[in-house]
C-alpha cells in the first residue's frame, strides 16, 4: 500500500515548490485566522494555480460556517476539506452533500477513550487524521509541535484511511509510521524554521524520510 505524504500550513510558492517536487502527495492550505499558517482567499487562489494537478489540494477549516466553505472552495478549489474543530457527524454529511468533496476529519488523542467517537467518524467521513489533543489553553487546535502516545493506535481497526500528525519530523516520522501502520502522515511545524515560515529544504528531507520507510532491502541496496 503507498503512503500518503501531507505538507500543511503552506503558504508561499517557494514553498509549495518544494513540497511538490519532492513528491507530496497532499498540500494543505490553513484557513484559521489565529493560526501562524493562514491564508488568505487571494493567496489561496494564486498558490492554488501552482499545483496543476501535481497533488490534492487540502482546505483546513475549524468550525468554519457555510459562507467561509463556499468562499475557500471559489478560491482554492478542494479535492479534500479538512475538519479540524467540533464538526459534528451531521454537519460532515451536510457539507459532503452541499459541495460533493472528500472530507477529513481531524481527531484529537490523547488516550483510547479519545476514540470513543470514531465509528461515528469513520460512517461518514473518507479519510480520519489523527492529531495530538492540544493543552486547554491553546488557541488553535493543531500545528502545535505535540505528539502523542501512537501505541493507542497500535491495534486500530479502522477500513477507512487515516493519517498520523502531531509532532512529526524527520527524526521521528518512521518510527510512528512503524507504530500505527497508518497509510499517511501529515507534517507542518515539523518543516518550519519559525512558527508559520516553511523551511524548502526541511520540506524536501520530511518526504524523503516518510518515503523511505517503504523502500525495500533491495531498493536500499541500490540505493
Amino acid at each position: 500500500m503507498s503512503l500518503d505524504v501531507k505538507i500543511c500550513g503552506l503558504s508561499t510558492r517557494e514553498t509549495l515548490d518544494a513540497a511538490l517536487g519532492a513528491g507530496a502527495d497532499m498540500v494543505g492550505f490553513v484557513f484559521f485566522p489565529p493560526s501562524p499558517r493562514h491564508v488568505s482567499f487571494e493567496t489561496a487562489r494564486e498558490l492554488a494555480a501552482g499545483v496543476n494537478g501535481r497533488a490534492k489540494k487540502v482546505a483546513l477549516t475549524v468550525d468554519a460556517d457555510d459562507a467561509t466553505f463556499a468562499a475557500i472552495v471559489a478560491a482554492l478549489k478542494p479535492d479534500i476539506l479538512q475538519l479540524h474543530g467540533h464538526e459534528s457527524v451531521s454537519r460532515i454529511v451536510e457539507l459532503k452533500q452541499r459541495f460533493g468533496l472528500e472530507v477529513m476529519k481531524a481527531l484529537s488523542v490523547e488516550s483510547s477513550a479519545d476514540l470513543a467517537s470514531l465509528p461515528d467518524y469513520a460512517a461518514v467521513s473518507d479519510r480520519i487524521l489523527f492529531d495530538a489533543r492540544p493543552p486547554k489553553d491553546a488557541t488553535r487546535p493543531g500545528g502545535l509541535g505535540a505528539t502523542f502516545d501512537w501505541h493507542v493506535l497500535e491495534n486500530l481497526e479502522l477500513t477507512r484511511p487515516y493519517m498520523v500528525s502531531g509532532g512529526l519530523s524527520i527524526v521521528n516520522v518512521a518510527e510512528a509510521l512503524r507504530v500505527t501502520r497508518a497509510g499517511g502522515v501529515d507534517v507542518s511545524s515539523g518543516v518550519e524554521r519559525a512558527p508559520g515560515v516553511k523551511d524548502p529544504d526541511m520540506i524536501v528531507r520530511f518526504v524523503r524520510a516518510a518515503r523511505a520507510t517503504q523502500d525495500t532491502p533491495q531498493e536500499l541496496a541500490i540505493r
